[in-house]
């Protein structure tokens, strides 16, 4: 581990002004570029490449490692980042990312129209669209599926939707049917209307939320072990170990789909990974790998990404509801301790992209301040305040982070503890109530800063740290009537304000880590989300050996 850590020390240094690890060229095609697929009968070729590893004993089939866990095909429910990989195999909506750009694509939607107060989306549904089983993808799945995800308690993702008109009432239940919710369908086209102009809507329709749903999946009983899907590939069997994923000869695009088999296998730890990666069954390792015993490490592949790891304090119990008490506990942590060591330490919660405002971060630690702030409150050095739990995973960087934080706030006057929650049961115990600071990594879920934001609104499912601010509301929708600079000024002022109330507590930007041979993969390119859609990854000639030369 030691090892990655230096590797990604040196690795950084060709991301720390941009957001891409290699030099990569492009030239805005609006479809990703192929390269040539291996030739069965190169025999040339065959002779002259590089075998670190093993080589493929096919060149249709590739093997991908994620760590071990489970993995909901209900995509409605869905809320890891190794699902939504997953899902640019099984399902496409209307728009799809470009593997490098993360922009969006046209997917199923052939073309769109715009009214002229930029409101109401209008999408045609490509023609020749089939679900799996050969079924055509109608307006109408598109439709019913967005409607049922509002109707589902568990769908994290639910909040996504309150840029639709009527949709964040139907949701939390302010309305009881749907009837005045923006989707409907007419002329077997979906029309979708917003609460105001958003040009980043196609982005966000990226995102496994806005995928359609077949008809026989929405009733009570639709077995999702194994769906009816519309993407480049169709699930052949899954389970606990691996999930085998076949090309879909229903698919619209089919003949741009290199591959004939995606074979996803969940390992226990990095060093099964590092097996399957030396052995040559798997091409590309996703999850924990194991960097000591590679014997091939050309394949480090390490880049920035739009991601941060955060601690927040929860704000819906008395008295950490008071911004004051938490600008306190924000004051007295030893903020350059608490980020020492680390290569990209965040000082905001949304990672400085192009174009996006400077503001003022978190990293000022004053524990006078801190003491007149608690006395402000009502609890003079601490005295009334209850003891508040640290929730962490168990490993020592969050061990050593939690113990700074308890120490500090000790000194405060303030009585902390640390529990530790495996990791297989850490996500879902962020939804209790039986703690007051959590800790988690947001990778963004298009390349905006409202995928950030959106997440601490009142009643957003993904707002674990119960945040609840008028004035952060009003910013936030006051941003849904601007476009361009003007709405990220403003979305801008909303996470200075998030960050000067202190509910969350930004400690690094997190890099994507991967193994995979550029060279041999065709379609892999490191980009900002750390997703890499299946539908156009393929063998590629490889490398020839240092020093030979092709007659």
């Amino acid at each position: 581990m030691k090892k990655l850590l230096i590797i990604v020390a040196v690795l950084l240094v060709f991301v720390a002004d941009g957001l891409i690890a290699r030099p990569v060229q492009e030239d805005d095609f609006p479809f990703p570029k192929q390269s040539t697929p291996i030739q069965e009968d190169s025999e040339e070729a065959l002779n002259n490449m590089a075998e670190a590893r093993p080589m493929p004993l096919t060149r249709d089939s590739l093997t991908v490692t994620f760590s071990t866990g489970a993995v909901e095909l209900d995509f409605r429910k869905a809320y890891y980042s190794s699902e939504a990989q997953i899902f640019t195999g099984l399902y496409e909506g209307l728009f799809s990312y470009h593997p490098f750009t993360m922009k969006p694509v046209p997917a199923l939607a052939s073309r769109y129209e715009l009214s002229q107060d930029k409101r109401q989306w209008t999408f045609i549904i490509r023609e020749g669209a089939k679900f799996s089983n050969g079924d055509p993808v109608r307006a109408e799945d598109f439709r019913d599926a967005w409607l049922s995800l509002l109707s589902l308690p568990d769908a994290p993702y639910s909040s996504l939707f309150d840029i639709i008109e009527g949709a964040r009432d139907f949701r939390v239940g302010r309305i009881a049917t749907p009837d005045n919710v923006g989707i409907r369908v007419a002329d077997g086209k979906l029309v979708v209307t917003l609460n105001a102009p958003a040009a980043f809507f196609p982005s966000m329709l990226c995102h496994h939320s806005f995928n359609p749903i077949h008809p026989s999946m929405l009733v009570d009983d639709a077995d999702w072990s194994c769906p009816i899907t519309n993407g480049p590939f169709s699930l052949k069997e899954k389970d606990d170990k691996s999930i085998n994923l076949i090309k879909n000869d229903q698919y619209w695009d089919v003949e741009n789909v290199k591959l004939n088999t995606v074979i996803i296998k969940f390992i226990e730890d990095g060093d099964e990974a590092s097996i399957l990666w030396n052995s040559g069954e798997a091409r590309w390792l996703a999850g924990d790998m194991n960097i000591d015993t590679l014997s091939d490490r050309s394949g480090i592949t390490v880049n920035a990404m739009f991601a941060t790891h955060y601690y927040f304090i929860r704000s819906k119990n008395k008295p950490w509801n008071d911004y004051r008490v938490r600008q306190a506990l924000s004051l007295a942590l030893p903020w350059k301790e608490i980020r020492s060591g680390l290569y990209m330490p965040a000082t905001t919660l949304i990672y400085p992209i192009p174009d996006y405002p400077e503001i003022a971060g978190i990293d000022e630690t004053d524990m006078q301040k801190a003491v007149e702030l608690l006395a402000e409150a009502g609890f003079p050095k601490g005295v009334g305040l209850p003891e508040l739990t640290i929730k962490i995973t168990p490993s020592a960087e969050a061990d050593r982070i939690a113990n700074l934080m308890a120490t500090s706030w000790f000194a405060l006057g303030v009585p902390a503890k640390i529990e530790v929650v495996p990791y297989l049961f850490y996500n879902a115990s962020l939804k209790e109530d039986n703690y007051e600071v959590g800790s988690t990594t947001w990778i963004g879920d298009f390349a905006d800063p409202y995928t950030f934001l959106q997440m601490w609104q009142t009643d957003s499912n993904l707002n674990d740290a119960c945040y609840s601010d008028t004035d952060y509301e009003d910013l936030l929708n006051k941003s849904m009537t601007q476009e361009d600079e003007e709405r990220w000024e403003t979305l801008a002022q909303a996470e200075e304000l998030l960050l000067n109330r202190a509910s969350v507590l930004p400690i690094s930007y997190q890099p994507a880590i991967n193994i995979i041979d550029t060279e041999e993969i065709a379609g892999w390119f490191p980009n900002v989300l750390d997703i890499h859609p299946f539908k156009y990854l393929s063998f590629a000639i490889l490398k020839p050996l240092p020093n030979v030369a092709r007659k």
